[in-house]
């Protein structure tokens, strides 16, 4: 259930996507679902399953006076000082695909400031909410160390020089390794105390849409959100702009994953 605290835009938005994912599911086969058919504002291609969710919720917000920045039309300026910037379907493939792991994922932003995050797992609702300045029931592990952690990566880049070994410097340290191809769901199990870590090694795959939500979600839990490149994670509506984002119990182990992900890739992506 979305929490009725969030802000209005992003329930509206989360509600809207929980429809429309279940409504895309259960309407067009796989191969129809992972077709794509356009373009993302970044360039990359999108498949249907996308479409679907985004438009849906574009429409069920359309009457707000919040800005909209989402992975495939890009930003929506309205003029208003709060932006909502979401990820409608984190985990697409999974979606597709039908593995039960995909998410929405917004965060609020007033003035260029996130003040509040929200991941939503679509395939059973459950979800995350957080607000700055505000109590939360989230936790981390409070873990410290990378030794025996329980950390979640995305799968190694062997098209990216450095990122492989990378993945493996921090794998082989790690006491267990998920990866769920779904960065926003991972993040919100960092920030419950459900695992210790999520990390990108070092790929620069993550879009703004990818981490905003991580970044309230997480620190309001205890926990920390790095790049593995020290680069802020700022507000900014050009989603050609990548980071390697690192999402952890406390800062103590984001800061130490990224040491471990930078001594083995060596310099950033470019």
């Amino acid at each position: 259930m979305v929490t009725p605290e969030a802000h209005p835009v992003l329930r509206t938005a989360a509600e809207a996507a929980l429809i429309a994912y279940r409504d895309a599911r259960a309407g067009y086969g796989r191969a129809e679902l992972a077709e794509y058919v356009a373009d993302g504002a970044d360039g990359t291609p999108t498949m249907r399953i996308d479409v679907l969710v985004e438009s849906a919720i574009l429409a069920a917000i359309e009457g707000s006076a919040a800005n909209a920045l989402s992975e495939e039309t890009g930003f929506v300026d309205r003029g208003s000082p709060v932006t909502l910037v979401m990820d409608p379907l984190d985990g697409s493939a999974n979606a597709a695909a039908g593995v039960p792991l995909t998410a929405f994922a917004g965060a609020i932003a007033v003035d260029g400031e996130f003040t509040e995050g929200l991941v939503v797992w679509l395939d059973t609702g459950r979800s995350w909410w957080a607000s700055r300045g505000r109590p939360t029931g989230l936790r981390t592990s409070g873990r410290t160390a990378l030794d025996g952690a329980a950390v979640s990566l995305l799968r190694p880049r062997f098209d990216v020089p450095g990122a492989a070994g990378a993945w493996r410097a921090v794998a082989e340290r790690a006491g267990r390794v998920r990866i769920l191809s779904t960065s926003c769901l991972e993040a919100a199990l960092v920030a419950d105390g459900s695992t210790d870590a999520f990390a990108d090694a070092a790929s620069d795959t993550h879009r703004l849409v990818d981490i905003a939500a991580s970044v309230v979600l997480a620190e309001a839990a205890g926990g920390a959100v790095r790049d593995v490149w020290d680069r802020p994670i700022v507000c900014d509506t050009d989603l050609t702009r990548r980071w390697s984002g690192i999402v952890a119990a406390s800062p103590a182990l984001a800061d130490e994953i990224a040491e471990t992900l930078r001594s083995e890739a060596g310099l950033p992506v470019l």
